[in-house]
């Protein structure tokens, strides 16, 4: 009996993966996954999620939970970096000061820490397949942020070489499905983020290898715009989390102070990396 309420759960809990029509990595992942899918007004339905192909950039699809209801965002993603190092990653969406890149100034979106921790932990389990590219969460940043329900990134990377590669879409869209075709567990207490560059090695370190899964992370640069009102909707949006990670070495001084001094109005177990 256990076992079937478990699963009668399981299965009201739906997610709506979404893949932006000119994004050549997030439209071949979408159509990867989408073989066993039906297309019905618009809409792809499958067994354990659903998908849409949308007509404008994901980035800038805080309107997509006015239109489609579900307990969950998935987006599928290109990844690009001035550096052209290969990658696959994934990330909460939020930004910290300006938004220049979608979504609103100063808001995050409601992270899905315990899907990300299981989709990284897998594609590590599979490095073998893609053993030049770096397996790596990144720090929160761009939109959208005004989703009403948990939203995750999930990116190709890096340039348009891989965008276009098939072969290497299908093998990421494989274990996409895996995850999400299972039990995703949550028994992880979940953190919020402090320090480190934009791409977070202790961070990723600890999602791989740790106890933790993570919430928004927020790099060294954007602490300066860290202030009560900006920590206050943090707090709210991660409403799950026990516990603060700091990159100790990765701020500096007056960072520290501020950190410190903000966590201290909260219930928050802080842990230094």
């Amino acid at each position: 009996m256990l076992e079937i309420i478990r699963l009668s759960l399981y299965l009201l809990f739906m997610l709506l993966l979404v893949a932006y029509r000119d994004d050549s990595a997030g439209y071949n992942l979408a159509c990867s996954l989408s073989g066993e899918m039906v297309l019905k007004d618009g809409v792809f339905h499958g067994k354990y999620y659903d998908m849409v192909i949308i007509p404008t950039p994901a980035i800038s699809a805080d309107w997509l939970s006015d239109r489609y209801s579900y307990d969950g965002y998935v987006f599928l993603s290109k990844h690009a970096a001035v550096s052209g190092d290969l990658a696959l990653t994934c990330h909460s969406t939020g930004n910290f000061s300006t938004a220049e890149f979608g979504g609103s100034p100063r808001r995050v979106a409601i992270p899905m820490p315990h899907l990300q921790k299981t989709y990284l932990q897998r594609l590590k389990q599979h490095q073998s397949e893609f053993p030049d590219y770096d397996v790596t969460i990144e720090a929160t940043h761009h939109g959208p942020t005004n989703l009403d329900k948990p939203s995750i990134f999930i990116e190709v990377g890096t340039t348009e070489k891989q965008w276009t590669d098939v072969h290497l879409c299908q093998s990421v869209s494989r274990i996409i499905h895996s995850v999400l075709s299972g039990p995703i567990p949550d028994d992880s207490p979940v953190a919020i983020c402090f320090g480190g560059t934009h791409y977070p090695v202790k961070f990723t370190e600890e999602l791989l290898s740790g106890s933790h899964a993570l919430g928004t992370v927020i790099p060294k640069h954007a602490i300066d715009s860290l202030d009560s009102e900006l920590f206050s909707h943090i707090m709210s949006q991660n409403d799950t989390a026990t516990v603060a990670l700091l990159d100790w070495k990765g701020m500096n001084s007056t960072h520290k102070h501020k950190v410190l001094n903000l966590l201290e109005t909260t219930e928050l177990k802080v842990i230094k990396l």
